[in-house]
């Protein structure tokens, strides 16, 4: 473990253990490097290791990878010169990431023959020697002994210490509910024991709340109408705010974490979960929304209207204000990028409000006992064909379009990765559709793949054929909206389906990856908005409303405070945090850059500001509405 002082040995010629693979390793091209005796400005997420090389006549090349980065070439690292003299190794010194495990190899420059290999996990400012010598029992072997200089820091301390103050504030609020809560019953059964004739002598004068009728006395049935919810759902606007303060957070750096960035290919980090979860409370809330204003008597011709308006407000707010092409200058039309968070979400709502519209009768099902059981699937057959459909013609497109340079159905991406065959071909045939369509000028330029894989080629994760499975995505979340309006009145029931829903999503996405992270199928995978992605966070988004849902609508145990205030305000909230992200408060200068606890603390407090805004918003009643 990183920050232990043991040293381990490894012999170069072994052909057992992990010295010698099975085959060797292709190694990428050597550039000219110096050896590197000056001092090493070390920074972020990086540690110093110092190469000892005290081989007499033997120079050594140091090549690297991260463990995380799947079939990856070896990177060169360093040269180490040989050892003049006996006792006086050459040294030669350099930065390594700390980020996730290491594995290096070391190589004769002249006989590009491995000389040893270890892996290991070096921690943040961490100061470590790696000695290469013949040991002192043989002169046929060579050891690879790693020792520890100085401790590394522990970097997960400030994310700790800030988890246990929110635990910390939580407990104690809850508390302060609790006992407030149990004065209140007090205080009741006090009343309620002293004062029971009076409260009904008081109730028999004034009236008290009843349905009866007020000429006849008799009770009035309720019509019952599924289709009505009593009031706002709390646990959609909670859910829906959770999601959007993990974007802002992440969006502000995160405390420049590594699992608060995305993910550089397959695998999911927390930042990889807000994007989807957003787009799947935007189909719950469609279905929500729109079927009372059909029960009022709205045309649908009128509410296509709206829906399209909306659709092409979301569209050109992504263009035009939330860009992140601004970053290479003042937009031009030339470099503007074209797909977009925003861009998507407004492509996806149109599509799915709209299936949603043309297949709309609120009446079917909602009157029919007989179909009670099944009234938020049978119904929707026509939404689900053309569902399967679209996914049909995403599988089409992924794995058998051809892609010049490129395999068939490449998943990969690109660069290094896959042992550098296909360096040009990130996204396969998602990126290849994006820069045929929309031109390499008009996508995102900084793909996560880039940081990992050192992709060439630009890839935009918001592009055209991920698109259709953000449809899906939304509709899942129609589909959790329906079972919502349609079992309103039946806890047990909601609870069963979002059950199952969970279950049989988590099973998809089990069979589609094999439950590994590269080895599936298809692999989970944000970039490429892979299907097995969108399974696996659909079952996490049923998980999340299983446990809000009774929580927070039924028993009233928590009413979504914080998260539910920027959840009635996302659209402002995700506008203005990518508006202001560089202005005062959210961002100052720091006296140290290349600490996390500085970066986490500005980026908690930017978050908390926004839902303090949204907060503020919402006492006065004020809601941004597209």
């Amino acid at each position: 473990m990183a920050g232990s002082g043991v040293r381990t040995h490894w012999p170069a010629r072994s052909l057992g253990g992990q010295c010698v693979p099975s085959s060797p390793p292709r190694l990428a091209t050597l550039p000219a490097h110096l050896d590197q005796k000056k001092h090493v400005e070390l920074k972020m997420d990086q540690a110093l290791l110092l190469i000892h090389n005290e081989l007499l006549g033997t120079s050594l090349t140091v090549y690297w990878k991260s463990e995380s980065c799947y079939h990856c070439l070896y990177q060169a690292l360093v040269n180490v010169s040989r050892s003049g003299k006996a006792g006086k190794p050459s040294i030669a010194a350099v930065a390594v990431s700390s980020q996730r495990g290491s594995i290096l190899q070391l190589n004769d420059t002249l006989e590009e023959r491995e000389v040893c290999r270890l892996e290991y996990k070096f921690g943040e400012f961490g100061n470590y020697s790696l000695l290469v010598k013949h040991p002192s029992n043989g002169v046929s072997e060579i050891a690879c002994d790693l020792a520890v200089n100085k401790n590394p820091v522990d970097s997960n301390l400030p994310v700790t210490i800030a988890f246990l103050i929110g635990l910390a504030l939580v407990i104690a609020v809850s508390l302060l509910r609790l006992l407030l809560s149990l004065d209140d019953f007090n205080n009741w059964i006090s009343k309620a024991i002293n004062s029971r004739e009076t409260d009904r002598l008081i109730n028999s004068e004034l009236g008290s709340p009843s349905r009866a009728d007020p000429l006849t006395g008799d009770p009035q049935p309720e019509a019952w109408s599924p289709s009505v919810p009593p009031s706002r759902l709390r646990c959609i606007d909670t859910f829906r705010g959770i999601a959007l303060i993990l974007m802002v957070f992440v969006n502000y750096g995160g405390g420049k974490y590594w699992y608060f960035k995305h993910a550089s290919w397959n695998g999911l980090t927390v930042a990889d979960l807000v994007f989807p979860w957003f787009v799947f409370i935007m189909g719950s809330s469609i279905f929500l929304s729109m079927t009372p204003i059909l029960q009022r008597g709205c045309s649908k011709f009128k509410l296509l209207g709206k829906i399209a308006w909306r659709s092409l407000l979301l569209i050109c707010i992504g263009i035009v204000i939330v860009n992140p092409n601004y970053c290479l200058g003042p937009l031009s039309w030339e470099k503007v990028r074209i797909p977009g968070v925003l861009q998507r979400l407004g492509v996806t709502y149109f599509v799915v409000a709209v299936v949603e519209l043309l297949f709309a009768k609120p009446e079917t099902c909602a009157l029919e006992r007989s179909c009670s059981s099944l009234r938020d699937i049978i119904p929707s057959w026509p939404q689900w064909l053309f569902i399967l459909m679209l996914e049909s013609i995403w599988l089409s497109l992924t794995f058998f379009l051809p892609v010049p340079g490129c395999p068939t159905g490449y998943l990969g991406p690109g660069g290094i990765g896959d042992f550098g065959k296909y360096p040009n071909c990130t996204g396969g045939a998602a990126g290849y559709i994006d820069r045929v369509l929309l031109g390499d000028d008009h996508l995102y330029q900084h793909p996560s793949s880039a940081v990992l894989y050192h992709t060439q080629v630009v890839y935009d994760p918001e592009g055209i054929l991920g698109t259709i499975n953000s449809i899906v995505i939304a509709f899942l979340g129609v589909q959790a909206g329906k079972i919502l309006l349609y079992y309103k009145d039946e806890t047990k029931a909601i609870l069963i389906r979002f059950t199952a829903w969970c279950c049989i999503l988590g099973l998809i996405s089990v069979a589609l990856t094999k439950a590994s992270e590269n080895e599936g199928f298809i692999p989970v995978n944000k970039n490429l908005w892979s299907i097995s992605y969108v399974t696996t966070l659909s079952s996490f988004a049923f998980f999340i409303l299983l446990v809000l849902y009774p929580i927070v609508d039924v028993r009233g145990l928590w009413t979504g405070t914080p998260f539910f205030y920027p959840g009635m305000n996302s659209i402002l909230v995700y506008i203005g945090h990518e508006v202001f992200r560089n202005y005062f408060p959210f961002q100052w200068k720091l006296d140290d850059n290349q600490s996390h606890r500085e970066h986490l603390i500005q980026n908690i407090v930017a978050t908390a500001l926004w839902v303090f805004i949204a907060y503020i918003l919402y006492k006065k009643k004020v809601f941004l509405k597209i």
